[in-house]
Order: C-alpha cells, then sequence, then structure tokens
C-alpha cells in the first residue's frame, strides 16, 4: 500500500475484484505455486476384514440393475471431503458379484481395470469379447468400450476396480451411455481376446515403463495371474543375490508398443521379500496397492500402516512410501504415471534413510 493509499480504497479494489469475477493473483500466490506437491487425498488404508463383510451384506440387500449399474464399494478418502475417490486423479473400490447375477451393459469415457481378488465363473465382456476372471489377473476396460459382467458360478466374486474418473471429470470429459440390451452379444468363443503369446517382455516390464507413450490402450484385455507369477519369478531370479533389494516390480505394458495398458492408467505387481531393506521412494502422481497375498507393513509420510490380503491402501503424490513384508508378499498398483509422463511433469525420488514411525494407522471398525 503506497503512502497515499487508504485501507478504504484498498478494500474498495477488493470488493469490485470480487463482484466482477476477479482474484488478485498477489494475494494468492504461495496457495497456487507450492515448492513440492500438496494433494488434498490423505495416506489411508481400507481393511478387506471391514470391506468383504459389508460387500457381502451387500449382495444380499441390493440387487444388481439397471440404473444402480454396480454393486460397488469406492474407497472415499477422508481428505477429499467426502468425495468418493481414492485420491484426486484415481478412483478405487470393492465391486461385489452374486451366483448368477449380472451387471448390465455400458459404457463411459474413463478407462477402467479390474483385478481379481476371489472367485470364479465371472467373465466380463468388452466389445464382444467374453473374458474369464480368475485371482490375480487384470482385465482391462479401455475408456468408452461397451463392457458388462456376468457371473456364471455358484458363489460371489470381488475384485478391485480402478478408474480414471476424477481425472476425467476434472477434465469436463465425462460421457456414460446404457446399451440397448443388458448383456451385449459376445462375438465368438470366450476368451479369444487372448491373442497371440504372453512371455517376457510381450506384456511386462521390468520396473514401470520409463519412456514409450500411447494413445491407444492394449490390445490385450485380460492378463493372467500365472503369467504375471512366472515374469515376477523370473525377475526376481535374475535380480542380483549379492544385492539387498527387498522388492521386484513389474509393470503391464502394450504389447504392440511397449506403454502403460492405458493412456492415463499404469498398472503394476510388486513382489516383497521379507526381512530385506527398503529405501523410502517418493514420487509425484498418486497410486493405489491392492494386496493380492501377504502380510506386512508399508511406511507413509512417517506413519505404518500394517496390511494382509485383500487390503487396500494409497499413497497420494509425493509421500514417502516404503514396504516391509512379513511374509512373501505381492501387491497390486494403479497409478497415473502415463499422464505424468506425457505432460513431462514426472517426478521421482529414492530417500537416503528409512523414515522414522511416528504412528501407526488403526482404521475404525463399523458398529
Amino acid at each position: 500500500m503506497t503512502a497515499t493509499t487508504t485501507a478504504e480504497e484498498l478494500e474498495d479494489l477488493y470488493a469490485r475484484l470480487s463482484k466482477a469475477g476477479l482474484r488478485p493473483l498477489w494475494t494468492i500466490t504461495e496457495q497456487l505455486l507450492t515448492s513440492s506437491p500438496r494433494p488434498k487425498a490423505v495416506p489411508w488404508l481400507w481393511p478387506a476384514r471391514v470391506m468383504r463383510p459389508l460387500a457381502e451384506q451387500a449382495i444380499r440387500l441390493v440387487p444388481v440393475e439397471r440404473g444402480g449399474e454396480r454393486r460397488v464399494l469406492s474407497l472415499a478418502n477422508p481428505g477429499l471431503d467426502g468425495r468418493p475417490y481414492a485420491a484426486g486423479t484415481l478412483w478405487g473400490a470393492l465391486q461385489a458379484l452374486g451366483p448368477g447375477e449380472s451387471a448390465p451393459a455400458h459404457r463411459h469415457t474413463p478407462g477402467a481395470i479390474r483385478f481379481v481378488l476371489a472367485g470364479e465363473g465371472v467373465w466380463t465382456t468388452v466389445d464382444g469379447e467374453a473374458c474369464a476372471m480368475g485371482p490375480g489377473d487384470l482385465i482391462l476396460t479401455p475408456g468408452w468400450a461397451w463392457h458388462d459382467h456376468t457371473n456364471g458360478g455358484d458363489a460371489p466374486m470381488f475384485w478391485f476396480d480402478g478408474l480414471d474418473l476424477p481425472m476425467i471429470e476434472a477434465l469436463d470429459g465425462i460421457f456414460f451411455e446404457p446399451h440397448p440390451e443388458a448383456r451385449q452379444p459376445v462375438r465368438g468363443p470366450h476368451d479369444s481376446a487372448e491373442h497371440g503369446p504372453v512371455d517376457g517382455t510381450a506384456a511386462f516390464a521390468a520396473g514401470q515403463v520409463t519412456e514409450a507413450l500411447d494413445p491407444a490402450p492394449s490390445p490385450l484385455l485380460v492378463y493372467r495371474w500365472a503369467d504375471t507369477d512366472a515374469e515376477l519369478t523370473r525377475l526376481a531370479a535374475a535380480t542380483d543375490a549379492g544385492t539387498d533389494t527387498g522388492m521386484v516390480s513389474l509393470e503391464f505394458t502394450n504389447p504392440v508398443s511397449g506403454a502403460s495398458v492405458l493412456p492415463t492408467l499404469a498398472c503394476g505387481m510388486h513382489r516383497i521379500v521379507p526381512g530385506r531393506n527398503m529405501l523410502p521412494v517418493r514420487r509425484s502422481g498418486n497410486t493405489v496397492y491392492v494386496v493380492f497375498r501377504g502380510e506386512g507393513h508399508s511406511v507413509m509420510d512417517g506413519r505404518r500402516f500394517d496390511w494382509q490380503a485383500g487390503d487396500m491402501f494409497v499413497a497420494p503424490s509425493w509421500v514417502p512410501v516404503e514396504h516391509h513384508a512379513a511374509t512373501p508378499a505381492d501387491l497390486f498398483s494403479l497409478g497415473d504415471t502415463p499422464v505424468l509422463r506425457a505432460l513431462g511433469i514426472y517426478r521421482e525420488e529414492t530417500l537416503a534413510d528409512p523414515q522414522t514411525v511416528t504412528s501407526t494407522f488403526a482404521p475404525e471398525e463399523p458398529s
């Protein structure tokens, strides 16, 4: 404020700016241009011992029908003011489908993936291709592809749903359309989408994809657990026995281009060895983890999160993360890395020392 400016004049300026729909940058610079990412989402864990009984109760009480479309329990991060998102860019959820049920066919611009946790006898049909689902399988549903789910077995199935929905919403790009029929017609025999061999580097990248980008989704709709397990075993055997590496990782890839499986989503698998050292890593972008097998804990921003099979947890952007296994463990991951790499803003940093644990996460049990 200059010597000739009065407080009343400045107050009048701000009132007029507000009325005109304008914000003076000099008052909000520090809110917009932060020295590092400040995600609203917080590190959080959703335990299977809480989610699974609620999903089973929902199977008994809530039918799957047109309108509701899906029986899905979305991960609502407490830092996002009640929004049904695991992080600012990622949707994560537990989906349940009971025996003999079918979730109606529809399509939407957000891309989706399914990682199966438990059950058998279910198939997802994607643009007419019927894909059987089994534990550990990854099934893709590219944006704007017709898809429905059918349980032809006599037991429920549970899987992790991951979508880029909040990202597409932020871009004002959401479109949704129900299929004219409850179940779309199936072309040919089941699993005809599993064309070509899945071996070595054909559908996996060691570590993570760092260069390839592709606006087209992977033509391989299903990545079978047997192939993933074999590749993790191969990578572990190839790791120098003299190193103290506590984890081997792979990323599922588009076998045509070597890019991530979807233009907006990266899917990975991580095998953690008990008793090995691991330094914390922080990455720009958000990651949701799903525990497929084993027990252990992760330290995120100094807070310890104990996990076991079926649990889901989220590491928001630039939060230091380190994983430790009590038993041999496999973690599935979903991230938004392809978008950050395409924009040239992806960053990653390994810290020099393990984190000091300041507290342990204790989820509230529903009464």
